[in-house]
């Protein structure tokens, strides 16, 4: 096989990484997928960064024995506590996802944005230098959202469980009148109509959403043609999904991967 030809590896701490790999699937359809739901160790956003570090690890050793001719890193926590290392340790290219605070405050350069993130990613100095250079620092509300990712990770969206918590999560904002809100884990990006239609009625404002699995798959579409990679076939790509977790996590990533396809 040609490394053209060679899978492109995405990871995360479940499902929430799919909605990534649905949009990298949508700019590359003829690309070849292995994604790796690290479901076993679920969720990564309350974990210690040395926890993430070597659960990151094993998830990229896993990906690289399958022979991927790139890593994504579909986890916004563990993006930057991770990155450096992978890259560092593994000889392919390393794409990792942040959220999408640029768009957000490029568009609305006067307006509040919420950013809905795990405790590890709005903790991180990685984010927190995001917002400084960005100059957002007074600009962005950090909304902490434990819990969230594991009532998505259930896979049931229309869990009434959801409201109820984004419900709790926006009322200390009530009238806060938000231009944007950032969608800071990908588990959130399978909600962000729920999102916006709560923070909308709680909080006013536009309340447009801003989720960083667009400039992801667009990002990893250009390095791969930078690094002469493309599969240049005409046939479909194909997709494999693997959990560390118990075998119904497929069919849950199988699921969550057909609502993109609506």
């Amino acid at each position: 096989m040609q490394k053209k030809e060679l899978p492109i590896g995405v990871y995360d701490s479940g499902a929430g990484g799919i909605s990534v790999l649905a949009q990298a699937r949508i700019c590359l359809p003829h690309e070849n997928f292995i994604y790796y739901g690290d479901s076993a160790n679920a969720p990564y956003g309350t974990k210690s960064e040395e926890e993430i570090r070597d659960l990151s690890l094993a998830c990229g050793d896993f990906l690289c024995r399958q022979g991927v001719k790139m890593i994504i890193i579909a986890c916004n926590t563990a993006t930057s506590i991770t990155v450096q290392a992978m890259r560092e340790k593994y000889n392919i290219p390393i794409i990792s996802i942040e959220p999408a605070v640029k768009p957000a405050v490029e568009k609305y350069p006067e307006g509040k944005i919420a950013v809905l993130a795990t405790p590890a990613t709005l903790h991180q100095k990685r984010y927190l230098h995001l917002l400084d250079k960005l100059g957002a620092m007074d600009q962005a509300v950090n909304i902490s959202c434990d819990g969230l990712a594991e009532i998505v990770e259930r896979g049931n969206l229309s869990d009434p469980h959801i409201k109820a918590y984004l419900c709790e999560k926006f009322l200390p904002y009530r009238r806060c009148d938000f231009n944007g809100i950032v969608v800071g884990c990908t588990h959130y990006s399978f909600i962000s109509d729920q999102i916006r239609d709560v923070a909308r009625k709680i909080c006013g404002g536009p309340c447009e959403i801003f989720d960083g699995m667009y400039g992801t798959a667009r990002h990893v579409a250009d390095v791969l043609a930078l690094e002469g990679l493309l599969n240049d076939s005409f046939s479909e790509g194909r997709i494999k999904f693997f959990s560390s977790g118990e075998a119904h996590h497929i069919d849950v990533f199988e699921r969550f991967l057909k609502i993109f396809k609506k």
